[in-house]
């Protein structure tokens, strides 16, 4: 049977990848958007801006009886999430809302699953507060309109792949491309969890698919990504003109390096930052299927991608610039 899919967003980064991924099942593919991007061929497009007063009205007015499940990507305003949710109840069977890890409550414990705790103060009716609370936001603007076992609540960690639009994995492959000594920040195996938003879009249709509600942790299982082997792959699939140079993570530290935005998808070992990103208990979407390809798969892909636009990545434009300063990357490793 063929699946009519209503994705919002659907022209970047992970609604694009859900897109493409439910064209490669021959569903049928609706994308609500404000045209600024182009989507990908073969899915009809509605205009309107979410945003906007009855700006989602448009969607009212589609024939056909509705679809059979929504995929929200939103990540600003709980209150977007919540009229769009309330348009679509009763035209939709399922409401997927691909959420963040971030919805919970600081610090998370490492080997923390979907039962641990999440943030207080946020509102399905609020403005934009900040990244954690928007996302719960959502997360209830979901379900207040739909019943728990009609909503999926995807809560994703670090999302890597071709199409990204927050510069991480496009930074390193970028800078390790320029060749030359590089610093790694260490120890090289220091485990890291991620999802290639392939992965993701696959995983998500399939569980939407399968009637799952619920809260889901969606990165990749502990072990099966560590620093060196992303940085490995990014120095194989560039040419491999540059040299890694590992740094104890105490070197890093001290030089005022930031974690995870001066150096992206890294944060030092045994801290909270790396217990709340990269120990997370994954075992309630492994046990729904989740698998995820191999790390030298993501980053070629992803540098293939970088190639073929023949200028810099895409950006967005709320989120803060990620990398190194080179000056700062100099002074470390001639020190």
């Amino acid at each position: 049977m063929t699946r009519r899919l209503l994705v919002l967003g659907g022209t970047e980064f992970v609604g694009r990848a859900v897109v493409e991924a439910a064209l490669g099942r021959g569903w049928e593919v609706t994308v609500f958007h404000r045209g600024r991007h182009e989507p990908p061929a073969g899915v009809r497009q509605v205009l309107g801006d979410r945003t906007a007063p009855g700006g989602a009205d448009a969607l009212a007015a589609e024939p056909g009886g509705g679809w059979d499940l929504v995929v929200d990507t939103w990540s600003g305003a709980p209150r977007a999430v919540r009229d769009a949710a309330r348009l679509l109840a009763g035209r939709v069977s399922r409401y997927v809302y691909v959420s963040s890890c971030s919805v919970y409550a600081w610090p998370r414990a490492a080997g923390a699953g979907e039962d641990a705790p999440v943030v207080d103060g946020a509102s399905p009716g609020a403005e934009a507060t900040d990244y954690a609370r928007d996302k719960r936001g959502g997360e209830l603007a979901v379900l207040d309109a739909f019943a728990a076992r009609d909503a999926l609540l995807v809560r994703c960690g670090l999302i890597l792949g071709p199409y990204e639009n927050v510069g991480r994995l496009p930074w390193w492959l970028e800078r390790i491309a320029a060749g030359g000594p590089v610093l790694a920040p260490g120890p090289r195996d220091l485990p890291v969890q991620y999802v290639d938003v392939r992965d993701l879009a696959e995983w998500t249709l399939t569980a939407a698919e399968a009637g799952r509600g619920g809260a889901f942790d969606v990165v990749s299982p502990r072990g099966h990504a560590t620093m060196g082997a992303l940085l490995d792959a990014c120095a194989e699939v560039t040419g491999g003109r540059a040299r890694l140079r590992w740094t104890d993570p105490e070197a890093v530290l001290a030089a005022g390096i930031e974690p995870w935005t001066q150096l992206p998808v890294w944060v030092p070992p045994a801290s909270e930052l790396h217990d709340a990103l990269h120990a997370v208990d994954v075992s309630r979407a492994v046990g729904a299927g989740l698998r995820c390809r191999p790390v030298r798969e993501t980053v070629a892909d992803t540098w293939a991608w970088l190639r073929s636009l023949g200028g810099a990545a895409p950006l967005r434009p709320d989120r803060p610039p990620v990398g190194l300063d080179p000056a700062v990357e100099a002074a470390v490793l001639g020190g």
